[in-house]
């Protein structure tokens, strides 16, 4: 005797799915718990850059005293926006120290420049695999939902005696692939998005910093100069 919709459970069906669809379930759970955990950590890891980029604007706009802004700024992430101004200030000493100051403008934005770009990278590290994730769920879960839709009809098709009852459960637990999908999907791709506009408000804030990290140091050698 068919079961009745009120008799379908959830976990039999994924239970009684081929091995093609099972896998495909597997893999989008995989997917959803890999998306979870690179939400936690790009949360955790932005919210740490730009508490500690804060702290660094306030230590670098209450001093002109840089070696001691180099000394306090020491004890924040290497990712933060104090690093790149360490990469900077050492360059800077350097220069000053050889008296290779002709060019010392261009030399400091380049510094500066890749330095960003560095720190930059690090901070979108797993960004992309949040995007794969977002795009391709939704593929995986409608393979197994037709893998499993071509199952029922074929089992259909031998059956002696055809109803919508006996071909719904079948159906039915190939949907949960498109589901399962959607719930990988759905999460990956807002998480991208609102990453991805908090990471261009990180490097255009960042960048205008560092024209001011490169203009203070740049009067500090003239003023050396003098």
């Amino acid at each position: 005797m068919p079961e009745t919709p009120s008799q379908i459970n959830l976990l039999h069906l994924i239970l009684d799915a081929s091995l093609v669809v099972q896998g495909v379930m597997v893999l989008l759970l995989i997917a959803s718990i890999l998306c979870w955990m690179l939400i936690f950590s790009f949360s955790k890891r932005l919210r740490s850059a730009e508490s500690e980029d804060a702290k660094f604007e306030q230590l670098f706009s209450g001093s002109v005293n840089y070696k001691l802004i180099s000394q306090r700024a020491r004890g924040l992430s290497n990712i933060s926006l104090s690093a790149i101004f360490q990469d900077a200030y050492d360059h800077f000493n350097t220069n000053l120290i050889d008296n290779k100051q002709v060019d010392l403008k261009d030399q400091l934005e380049r510094v500066l420049r890749v330095s960003l770009d560095r720190k930059q990278n690090s901070l979108e590290s797993g960004l992309s695999s949040l995007a794969s994730i977002g795009s391709v769920s939704p593929y995986i879960g409608l393979f197994g939902t037709v893998w499993g839709i071509m199952n029922a009809f074929l089992g259909l098709s031998l059956a002696s005696q055809a109803s919508l009852a006996s071909v719904a459960p079948g159906i039915a637990e190939a949907l949960i692939a498109t589901a399962m999908g959607l719930f990988a999907a759905i999460p990956a791709v807002l998480a991208f998005n609102h990453f991805s506009a908090r990471l261009e408000r990180l490097h255009s804030t960042r960048a205008l910093m560092c024209d001011e990290i490169a203009a203070a140091l740049l009067l500090e050698a003239s003023l050396a100069d003098a």
